[in-house]
């Protein structure tokens, strides 16, 4: 059967492409090799936090607050509630690119932003013990996003709209002539006129196959739940976190209705082939060496591990984004290498890709994610 839109991958990102561009009245087909959302990529886990004044760069910010607007639609459109407004405390020494960048981009874009020293943190949240050198920079207006359930509302949305998913179902072969795509399963050959590969770990593989080698390292992420003290982390009372200490990057969640104060570390971890099993959680000594080492220096009232989980982050070298056509061919859209930090962007991202698609351009500034940078 011939689509107007074929898109492969249909985790974050791509159900989000899918969703815009059936909205748009395109025949969008999405082909996943599992049946998301599901646990074989980046996109589970309960949650991902969403920050507008960005650390990572100013670059980001206006996707930030546009990804916000979207999220905040997609609740509206479902009648579910996506986001929680936690608000987020970033945390590391203030003369650190992170933290500069954070308040730059609140100034820049006069977002609120409270700058908060140790005491006053420790104060404000009894649950945490900073150091006299760190600093606190509280954004009360973000949050958390459910990540798992704002794929499927996109899902629902996007079959509403007329899209077709085909799931369990690995892509074996893309070629693109004549402006017409095809595709080929295990069992099926599709057709469209045009493309988008948001594929995740499976990204790099995919794109070779139209001579297009992008550098992309999956690796292994772990993250894990803890008992906590209810009065001290709920998610009422205390905010989702990202700490950037001399030991590492991390990074954390409220107990929402009593699941336990989630961690995870951003930097660090092992390359992997995610055509391979992945080791579970703890099946590396350091997986909970890790996180209970920085519960112990900063969170101390934090008791015993509940459970963890693995999942992958697609980095790139610079750990910006891909976002981007094919080089060779218009009609292929790209969104990869989210490098962990990726998932709030997915609304936006997934409009971005059918504004690619449909008009070959974009009001969005993508140029810093071009993937000729590499």
């Amino acid at each position: 059967m011939h689509y107007d839109v074929i898109v492969i991958g249909a985790g974050s990102m791509g159900m989000a492409a899918g969703y815009f561009l059936s909205k748009s009245g395109k025949n969008t087909l999405l082909v996943d090799s599992f049946d998301p959302p599901h646990n074989k990529g980046s996109h589970h886990g309960e949650t991902r936090i969403i920050r507008h004044a960005y650390g990572e760069g100013e670059n980001y910010v206006p996707l930030a607050l546009k990804a916000q607007e979207l999220w905040n639609d997609l609740e509206k459109m479902t009648g579910k509630q996506l986001f929680l407004p936690t608000g987020v405390l970033n945390v590391g020494y203030e003369k650190t690119d992170f933290i500069q960048n954070m308040i730059s981009s609140s100034k820049t874009y006069s977002l609120p932003l409270e700058i908060l020293d140790s005491m006053e943190v420790n104060k404000r949240w009894p649950g945490i013990t900073l150091p006299n050198n760190y600093i606190g920079c509280f954004e009360p207006t973000s949050g958390v996003l459910k990540c798992e359930e704002c794929i499927e509302a996109y899902r629902e949305l996007a079959v509403r709209n007329g899209a077709t998913i085909i799931t369990n179902s690995k892509v074996k072969e893309i070629k693109v002539h004549d402006k017409r795509v095809t595709i080929k399963t295990d069992d099926h050959t599709y057709s469209a006129d045009a493309l988008v590969v948001s594929a995740g770990a499976w990204s790099g593989s995919l794109l070779s196959m139209l001579d297009l080698n992008l550098p992309l390292n999956p690796v292994r992420k772990t993250f894990a739940w803890f008992d906590d003290n209810k009065d001290l982390y709920n998610h009422n009372k205390f905010p989702a976190f990202s700490f950037e200490t001399s030991e590492g990057i991390y990074y954390g969640f409220p107990s929402i209705d009593g699941s336990g104060l989630k961690v995870g570390r951003h930097d660090g971890g092992n390359t992997i082939n995610p055509d391979e099993p992945i080791l579970g959680f703890d099946e590396l000594e350091q997986d909970t060496i890790d996180l209970k080492q920085f519960l112990h220096r900063y969170m101390p009232s934090t008791q015993q591990l509940k459970y963890g989980k693995t999942c992958m982050y697609t980095l790139t070298p610079d750990e910006d984004f891909i976002i981007d056509t094919h080089p060779n061919y218009s009609n292929v859209a790209i969104a990869s290498g989210f490098s962990g930090h990726g998932f709030k962007f997915s609304s936006v991202v997934g409009q971005i890709l059918s504004e690619l698609i449909i008009s070959g351009k974009t009001e969005h500034n993508i140029s810093p994610f071009s993937l000729h940078r590499f």
